[in-house]
């Protein structure tokens, strides 16, 4: 048993040394050669380092025709949403309107007992006859004052003093016409009326309530047509129109169409983003206000390449950019634009249709410093 285990390991060792050693020379014997490389074979297999150049990792890109729609995150909104507030204050006498419930333009939401304001219509309605009385009275004085003056039988004094309390008694009538305008105005108010077709958010006031002038009748909105609210980037604000299609994708799935109809000239102060509305019908009020949406903004198609996201660097300008291998194999910056961020990588443009583009070590060369590429993943 001894010998025979002497004699295995002899002849392992001969194998492992004609496998290693003498590999050529056994495939010779045996008449079969190596496989030719191929393109795909030799991809991830570095060249030989040049002396003085750096080793990099690069990916082959081509140019493609990509839809680039415009992604935004943003909400629903509600087309019109006011809060009805009382303009007078009193007693509410009206049943109160339940949360919910469908309003007309023009339904009464709350009414408010009018106590002594009925009363004060009438004692300024009897100070208006009493001051048109009073401005009859003075106007024959002042034409009586007139024709005995013409015969010199009256000063120009006298005359002066009629037409004084003609005046008086004009400014007298005016103010109690104002004064009925105000109660009657203040009456109309004890009614608070739907300002538009919508939905009550809130239940209106409770009868007995007491309403102090602001105070809250109710809420309502109208969520028919429901607004598509998002906030573009300043990279992406330029490809949008006023007009242009929209589609909506809510948090449950649902797909709704639109077009937009709103895009801000003025930037968010804190956020830099503009605001975006695009309107959708809503008919059937199936669409709530405040939903989760993601936003797509038909744009026309462009040109472009998808690279990973650590490809992009910046370069001493504080530009965005990735970095290249020219067919010299030397390092060379190109800025791009993003178009669309996805979990596949970024879509750029700016570059020629066929590029090499260094994905591991362009952070450790610059521009003109020679490199020994090794490629992988090449996108056709």
């Amino acid at each position: 048993m001894r010998l025979i285990s002497i004699v295995t390991a002899v002849v392992v060792v001969a194998v492992l040394y004609l496998l290693v050693f003498q590999r050529d020379d056994l495939l010779s014997f045996s008449g079969q050669t190596d496989a030719p490389a191929t393109a795909e074979t030799v991809a991830d297999i570095p060249q030989e380092p040049v002396a003085g150049s750096i080793a990099v990792v690069a990916q082959q890109s081509a140019a493609r025709m990509i839809d680039s729609a415009v992604i935004l995150r943003g909400r629903t909104e509600a087309a019109r949403q006011v809060d009805v507030r009382a303009e007078t204050g009193g007693l509410v006498t009206s049943e109160p309107l339940r949360k919910g419930a469908k309003v007309a333009a023009g339904d009464l939401l709350c009414r408010i007992e009018p106590g002594t304001r009925g009363a004060s219509l009438s004692e300024a309605q009897s100070r208006r006859e009493e001051a048109l009385a009073r401005l009859a009275d003075a106007e024959i004085n002042e034409r009586a004052a007139e024709r005995l003056s013409e015969d010199g039988f009256a000063a120009e004094t006298r005359v002066t003093a009629a037409r004084a309390a003609v005046q008086a008694a004009r400014a007298g009538v005016q103010s109690a016409d104002a004064a009925i305008a105000g109660v009657e105005k203040d009456l109309e108010r004890l009614e608070i009326r739907a300002p538009f077709e919508g939905l009550l958010e809130t239940d209106t006031a409770e009868i007995g309530s007491l309403l102090q002038p602001g105070a809250l009748c109710a809420t309502v909105i109208q969520l028919d047509p429901m607004k598509m609210v998002g906030f573009a980037a300043e990279t992406e604000v330029d490809r949008i129109e006023v007009g242009a299609q929209a589609a909506a994708r809510l948090a449950s799935g649902r797909e709704v169409v639109g077009n937009v109809t709103f895009l801000s000239r003025s930037a968010d102060p804190t956020t830099r983003t503009f605001r975006v509305e695009a309107e959708v019908d809503n008919a059937d009020l199936s669409i709530r206000d405040g939903q989760t949406a993601e936003i797509l903004i038909a744009s026309d198609g462009a040109i472009a390449h998808l690279v990973p996201q650590s490809a992009l660097t910046l370069n001493d300008e504080g530009r965005l950019g990735v970095r290249l291998v020219t067919a010299e194999n030397v390092a060379a910056f190109a800025p791009v634009s993003v178009l669309r961020d996805t979990t596949e990588g970024i879509w750029v443009a700016g570059l020629d249709e066929q590029v090499s583009v260094i994905v591991v070590g362009q952070e450790f060369v610059t521009d003109g410093v020679p490199v020994t590429p090794s490629f992988r993943g090449a996108d056709q």
